[in-house]
């Protein structure tokens, strides 16, 4: 039996009422996210950047010390040594 249309989205609260669901508002630019190419020719993509970091007159600048700083925790994990960055471009949203 399929849920009836009206009802969609909608959940049942304990007195047996039906209410709306609420989603939880998400910031759209929490993060920004780049692609990575090593100097060896690997690449990583979508590397999550915190949004509030970049911009200002630095613009995209800060981006490459924070995803180093994330390498560099990513090896101590793995013990897997991350050659240096040779460029990093951010993903475009659309």
């Amino acid at each position: 039996m399929e849920p009836d249309p009206v009802l969609k989205g909608r959940q049942i609260s304990n007195s047996g009422d039906y209410s709306m669901a609420r989603n939880k508002p998400t910031p759209k630019d929490a993060f920004v996210m780049f692609n990575v190419i090593y100097e060896d020719g690997t690449q990583t993509s979508n590397r999550k950047v915190p949004g509030s970091e970049l911009g200002g007159l630095e613009g995209d600048a800060p981006a490459q010390a924070i995803i180093e700083e994330q390498d560099r925790k990513i090896e101590e994990q793995s013990g897997r040594p991350r050659g240096p960055i040779k460029s990093i471009a951010r993903v475009s949203t659309r």
